[in-house]
């Protein structure tokens, strides 16, 4: 059985503060924007280990490709979401 989209939403934050999440996919194939204070100072790697530690090993047994935007808070509100 395949996970939604807002089951890898509730995944992401059981295991991150986000102040804006929004996952969207196909069952195998998913896109997130993450918000999150937990990046700020970090760079692209370390922000998709942070989200890959969150969702462990779901991310080997259930999902198979997850692509990321990062964001920290500053951040979003300077692209103007």
């Amino acid at each position: 059985m395949f996970p939604t989209p807002e089951q890898i939403k509730e995944y992401i934050a059981a295991g991150l503060e986000c102040s804006h999440l929004e996952v969207e996919g196909d069952g195998q194939h998913f896109t997130a924007v993450i918000v999150s204070s937990a990046f700020v100072g970090k760079r692209l790697i370390q922000r998709h280990q942070i989200v890959y530690a969150a969702l462990g090993d779901r991310m080997r047994e259930e999902i198979h490709a997850l692509s990321m935007k990062t964001h920290t808070p500053e951040e979003f509100l300077q692209a103007g979401k």
